[in-house]
């Protein structure tokens, strides 16, 4: 057993506050959203200016490497705790002169300090191996180049962090005809988010209290005024937060991290609950997924016989996001138009020597718009990564398999693309979905295995030759990206061919299943193996019972088919004009729309008009097999019958909630 830690995003809509204390509050008054949202920046102000001003003055190499060294000056070993450690080197944060602040908001803004320095600990080692075996071409090391800086490397850097590292050693040398001496000189100091780790802080700064299943009360001392000065300026509030129904009712709850979004206070609430290990090996039935562009994940499940054979079933599973996708494409085509409105509109203000209102009020608005686009987008894009974790968790648990196996993306580099195209495929949603999927898998004890991506979609799984990629089956001449033809009379979708080779890797090499410095399973070494197919029947909804024609009983009351009717009743029933027989000095005809009065005699009416209002295309939530979204589509899951209009299926919540 292990204790998985999960942050549960709430928002405070209300609270109290109170002339005593939690044990004795006293006198209390309600608090509206609005002015909790204020206190609350004032605090996440008052500690983002402590910690910056803090973090400037310690941004220095000697001071990084006291703290890789994990010793302070007379040899004492540092605490584990990221404020007592900055304490013990002699960094306390200290507040603004007349402002008046306790020891535990300093203690936070110092956790602030510890947590940055400890992040760029990692990122000084990556950069003395990178600047101390420096190649003559840094664009192509040769073997023994690579050999010599993987001796040096931390544990556990990736390919990626070494391309990015590298490219940005490259802009500093063009810029300063030299190689940087440390992060410091090549970074400025981090920037510190304006936020309250309350996890820093103890009873006497915040209190977290339970009150039923679906809620909590928060207890935390928030400022009275912008700039307190003294005791007096400072009162004990309760948040009211509603719990989601991620967070089960037995589950240990730890101390916030508060911040304003939107003019709303948001509580990331930790909770820790145990969960069994999820085994790395031994699996004899998986799912395996493979990335796509159009249809965001294509996966299939196997197993893997006692002979050493892996047996692929015939049945795709796809999780087609195209609507979301383009919707997403649209929302960055406008970001990048503002952002470049912004530029514009900023060296037209810098050119400028007087103040302009009118062009300082378009900027802002500017800035606002963009500001809200890119929370429209991380949002969308958070939603949808949730959404096809617990699709892909819950198809594992519905097949029977106890192992899911991806791609090993972490090293994907689009080439020959523009800049534009590489900053949407960098925002994609691969690396949340990742660690959603690892999240949920640990929780379902379903483990999440990455493989080698090389080879897996020009791989044939039948017989490992190089397969060929055309438009559509019936078009073998025209070079495309969908299909994939073989030799062998292998002809199916590329993605799917695709999820085959990653099932196989998967189940041939789980032998060589490690973790990596991140503790996250990985194979690193590429075991292809033939797959063999087991065509498995689609499972379809049972038909319904036909009606009986017996006359052993009653007659079953049909339900009576929707269709137009133009006779006057039912005109009248649905509020039509008057019929013909109705206007005076008109001879009966047949049931149709009474012409009008002023009407003349040689322009033609129509005969019949619809009795039925039109009908208006209305989204009624997210149902299972459809996704979260009314543009999502995706399989079924299997053995779960779905409701005829409701929003999740008996026995699991809703796939909308990322559960």
């Amino acid at each position: 057993m292990v204790s998985v830690t999960a942050t549960a995003t709430c928002t405070a809509l209300r609270g109290t506050v109170v002339t005593g204390t939690p044990d004795k509050p006293g006198t209390t008054a309600p608090v509206t959203a609005r002015i909790l949202a204020e206190r609350v920046g004032w605090l996440a102000g008052l500690v983002q200016k402590m910690a910056s001003e803090s973090l400037s003055r310690v941004w220095t190499d000697t001071c990084l490497a006291e703290v890789e060294t994990g010793v302070d000056a007379v040899g004492r070993r540092l605490p584990s705790h990221g404020y007592k450690a900055v304490r013990r080197l002699g960094w306390a944060a200290s507040a603004a002169a007349g402002v008046y602040t306790c020891d535990r908001v300093r203690c936070v803004a110092d956790e602030e300090v510890a947590r940055a320095m400890r992040l760029a600990v990692h990122r000084r080692a990556v950069l003395a191996a990178l600047v101390g075996s420096w190649p003559a071409d840094p664009a192509r090391r040769t073997a023994e180049e690579w050999k010599t800086l993987r001796a040096v490397l931390p544990a556990g850097v990736d390919n990626a962090t070494i391309r990015n590292r590298t490219r940005q050693i490259v802009a500093f040398t063009g810029e300063h005809a030299r190689l940087p001496g440390s992060v410091c000189e090549l970074e400025a100091p981090p920037r510190v988010a304006a936020q309250v780790l309350l996890a820093a802080a103890d009873k006497q700064l915040v209190r977290v209290h339970r009150d039923d299943a679906s809620s909590v009360r928060v207890w935390v001392q928030l400022p009275t005024v912008a700039a307190p000065v003294s005791r007096r300026d400072w009162a004990w509030h309760a948040l009211q937060v509603k719990l989601p129904p991620t967070v089960a009712a037995g589950v240990k709850l730890s101390p916030p991290t508060l911040r304003v979004r939107a003019d709303r206070v948001r509580v990331d609430l930790p909770f820790t609950q145990p969960v069994a290990v999820a085994p790395l090996t031994g699996h004899t039935r998986a799912v395996a997924a493979d990335w796509g562009l159009n249809t965001l994940l294509t996966a299939t499940y196997g197993t893997l016989d006692p002979d050493g054979t892996v047996v692929s079933s015939g049945r795709a599973l796809r999780y087609d996001a195209a609507g979301v996708s383009r919707k997403l494409d649209r929302l960055r085509h406008e970001r990048e138009h503002l952002k470049t409105r912004i530029v514009h509109q900023q060296k037209l203000a810098a050119r400028r020597n007087t103040t302009d209102q009118a062009l300082t009020d378009k900027l802002a608005t500017l800035e606002t718009e963009h500001d809200r686009v890119c929370r429209k987008i991380r949002k969308i894009g958070n939603e949808l990564a949730w959404s096809a974790a617990r699709w892909l968790i819950d198809q594992a648990l519905a097949t029977g398999a106890s192992v899911v196996y991806l791609e090993d993306l972490t090293d994907l580099q689009a080439g020959g693309l523009s800049r534009s195209w590489n900053r949407r495929m960098s925002g994609a949603t691969r690396g949340t979905l990742v660690d959603a999927l690892r999240h949920l898998g640990q929780k379902d004890r379903v483990a999440v295995v990455t493989v080698p991506a090389r080879g897996t979609s020009s791989g044939c799984p039948r017989c490992e030759a190089k397969v060929k990629h055309v438009k559509a089956p019936d078009r073998p001449a025209v070079r495309g990206y969908r299909w994939a033809l073989c030799g062998c009379g292998h002809s199916t979708d590329r993605d799917f061919s695709a999820a085959q080779r990653i099932l196989a890797r998967g189940l041939a090499g789980q032998a060589q299943t490690r973790r990596n410095r991140a503790g996250h399973p990985s194979i690193r070494e590429t075991v292809d193996r033939p797959v063999l197919r087991r065509n498995t029947p689609t499972v379809r909804p049972a038909l319904r019972a036909p009606y009986s024609r017996d006359k052993s009983g009653p007659t079953p009351r049909r339900v009576p088919r929707r269709g137009r009717s133009f006779t006057p009743d039912a005109q009248a029933a649905q509020g039509s004009r008057p019929t013909p027989s109705s206007v005076a000095g008109v001879s009966n005809r047949p049931a149709g729309r009474a012409p009008q009065n002023p009407t003349p005699v040689d322009v033609q009416v129509p005969a019949t008009i619809p009795s039925n209002p039109p009908r208006t295309h209305k989204v009624r939530g997210a149902v299972l097999g459809r996704g979260f979204h009314y543009h999502v589509t995706s399989t079924p899951i299997q053995g779960r019958a779905q409701r005829s209009r409701g929003h999740g299926t008996p026995g699991s919540l809703k796939i909308a909630q990322g559960i």
